[in-house]
């Protein structure tokens, strides 16, 4: 069965989140524009909020064992250079 939902790209949707956050802030905006992309912005926010949990629900199936999520301490790895 498809599924309804479509997939978003989540760093594409940030990318486009971050500008119209700066575009906000740079307060060249009319009124309606601001609003428009105030709108835009959390439709955008929503939207990668759905992949987030989305995505800790399958963290959350991948590490669950016998019926029970097994929780495991993160410590993540340093880049090095």
């Amino acid at each position: 069965m498809a599924r309804s939902k479509k997939k978003i790209d989540f760093e594409k949707n940030l990318s486009a989140l971050e500008a119209i956050v700066h575009k906000l802030e740079d307060g060249e905006l009319s009124l309606e524009a601001s609003l428009t992309a105030f709108e835009e912005g959390v439709k955008l926010t929503r939207d990668c909020q759905g992949a987030l949990t989305e995505a800790e629900q399958r963290v959350q199936l991948l590490m669950s064992r016998n019926g029970e999520t097994e929780l495991v301490d993160f410590t993540p790895q340093e880049n090095e250079q």
